[in-house]
């Protein structure tokens, strides 16, 4: 099954600003988050990238703009599956005022319990997004064949449950996993278990193109010799 790629968008001035964005429109890169989408293309310059499938929402458009204009053959896919959690009443406040919410404390410590006033459970959000993702790993491989690589640009939230899913963590988990502005997590499935070879990397990926002997199922024991 295909290798994903998961782009998390670029600063944004909901992130300096300290605001919850959920789906608020309008909210866009900042001054260092266009400069991490315009380093994306080099970043990437390793991988025969098959789809490139983006969340709807502005933040995220705009990380793969230069990515796309850089290979005019691929094509943005949107999917809304993984938009960012839907926050609800919570969308475009502060974080700081939110942190004194008794909510906010089941966020961080119980979320698989945690739903949100007018939006939606971070359970739900998890579903959708894992949902999507194995859709589109079964789309992918059909098109383009089991060892092909492509991408997903999503949100902080929807990359940290995907990790989780991936690794078998229980959602609970997830606020343990870390993933920065424009940091690229990398998850190769296969038919028994998925491997999560990349965590809110910043550096080179040329080690995640296909190989002339694609890995198999399993494990390596004693960690394996990495990228020839």
């Amino acid at each position: 099954m295909p290798t994903l790629i998961l782009v998390r968008h670029g600063r944004s001035t909901a992130n300096t600003g300290g605001v919850l964005a959920g789906w608020t429109p309008g909210v866009a890169l900042d001054e260092r988050g266009n400069a991490q989408a315009a380093a994306l293309p080099g970043r990437l310059a390793a991988l025969p990238i098959a789809e490139v499938v983006a969340s709807p929402l502005q933040r995220c458009q705009e990380t793969l703009q230069p990515l796309l204009d850089a290979r005019p053959d691929l094509r943005l896919h949107t999917e809304e599956r993984i938009g960012e959690c839907h926050y609800g009443d919570w969308s475009g406040r502060k974080l700081a005022e939110l942190s004194g919410d008794p909510l906010m404390e089941v966020v961080q410590a119980h979320p698989s319990a945690a739903a949100f006033p007018g939006g939606e459970s971070m359970r739900s959000m998890q579903t959708r997004a894992a949902e999507a993702v194995r859709e589109w790993n079964a789309r992918v491989e059909r098109d383009h064949g089991a060892d092909a690589v492509y991408l997903m640009c999503s949100h902080g939230d929807i990359i940290k449950s995907l990790v989780a899913d991936a690794l078998g963590l229980h959602l609970d988990l997830f606020q343990r996993i870390s993933v920065e502005p424009c940091s690229i997590t990398a998850i190769r499935y296969t038919r028994l278990r998925p491997f999560l070879v990349r965590l809110g990397d910043t550096g080179d990926l040329a080690s995640l193109a296909p190989r002339e002997e694609p890995p198999g199922d399993e494990a390596t024991v004693g960690g394996g010799a990495g990228a020839p």
